[in-house]
């Protein structure tokens, strides 16, 4: 394994926590849609609180490397731009509305289709084509004009605990880990939710899953002599990515995110077998067809405006402390709740409640 190139190394990486969160959505249901779904009309709060769990426990965990110099956060790409509160919150609503209407993110599509569910091959498609298209397509001028970044210094990330750094003297670490406490207290405090041991187990599985990729990436980048990007786990440009990769020679060369969009579909493949859930489906509703395609290019719109999906925003950036991410995660919420209640209950109740 030492003796990978830079390419196959962070390939793995991104390959054993891919497989880590493909198993997780299998075993515990772990899903964005899903978990707001049971909030509002399953009662059951279970899903929903995995996500502060695994939260706190990546919270905690990067930054105790951060804390350590092992990773450096600050070269991360949440940390790297200034706040746009106009794309977090347009980005997020997009994606969340799309999500709803898809019936899944890019993160749930994998591990649907690893599942064999085929109706997911055409969400995956549309995310990975509109991601493109917004980022360096045709779509990038209006996206470029409309929701323009700029570079944080060097010296000021645009993080949540680094400002807090900066502005109190005080190592960033010390509001991290309160902060990391507090989102597994809220979980853990819920006497339900704390008798699921699958799903507490598998919401820490989460969490380190997303501290591997910071932790991977920065052991490759020091040592490699090439650049390296310090990320972790995302799953709107990754589809893009992979489809190109899929028609050119790239696929040869391998990154993190290949690595990461294969081991999610491993991971959901074994875990649908494990469980006995393994079936082929396939879509026979023309309606269903309609709102797939509609919502995959929300997403994939929206995924790249916000820099980030439910798990590139809503756990990685996070677990960063990223200023973007409480924004970008909330409007995803929003926008998929408007969703479901547009799908489940008709647009005048979705906008007059």
């Amino acid at each position: 394994m030492f003796d990978l190139p830079e390419n196959g190394l962070v390939t793995l990486i991104g390959f054993g926590g891919g497989l880590v969160l493909g198993l997780a959505a299998r075993m515990a249901r772990f899903c964005t849609l899903g978990a707001i779904e049971d909030a509002l009309y399953g009662g059951s709060r279970d899903r929903i609180l995995m996500w502060p769990l695994a939260l706190g426990i990546a919270v905690i965990s990067t930054f105790a490397l951060d804390w350590a110099s092992v990773v450096p956060l600050e070269n991360s790409v949440y940390l790297k731009y200034k706040l746009s509160i106009s794309a977090s919150i347009f980005g997020g609503l997009m994606f969340g509305l799309g999500m709803a209407l898809a019936g899944n993110c890019g993160f749930g599509a994998l591990a649907r289709l690893g599942g064999g569910d085929l109706r997911s091959t055409l969400i995956i498609l549309t995310i990975g084509i509109a991601a493109y298209m917004t980022a360096i397509g045709p779509l990038a001028p209006v996206r470029l004009w409309l929701f323009a970044r700029t570079d944080a210094p060097p010296d000021a990330p645009s993080g949540i605990a680094h400002h807090f750094a900066d502005f109190t003297g005080i190592d960033a670490i010390y509001l991290a880990l309160p902060i990391g406490l507090g989102m597994i207290l809220i979980a853990l405090r819920d006497r339900h939710f704390l008798a699921n041991r699958s799903a507490i187990f598998w919401s820490i599985m989460v969490g380190l899953a997303i501290t591997s990729g910071w932790l991977g990436t920065s052991w490759a980048a020091a040592r490699s002599f090439d650049i390296v990007p310090i990320e972790s786990h995302t799953f709107t440009m990754p589809l893009g990515e992979i489809l190109m990769a899929g028609m050119t020679a790239n696929s040869i060369e391998g990154s993190f995110s290949i690595g990461s969009v294969l081991g999610v579909l491993c991971g959901a493949f074994l875990g649908s077998r494990i469980r006995h859930q393994f079936r082929w489906e396939a879509c026979d509703d023309p309606g269903e067809l309609r709102r797939q395609i509609f919502g995959g290019f929300l997403m994939g719109i929206g995924g790249v405006i916000a820099l980030g999906c439910s798990i590139g925003q809503g756990i990685s950036a996070f677990s960063v402390l990223a200023v973007s991410a409480p924004i970008t995660a909330a409007s995803i919420g929003v926008g998929a709740v408007v969703g479901l209640k547009y799908l489940v209950e008709g647009w005048g109740v979705a906008f007059h409640r």
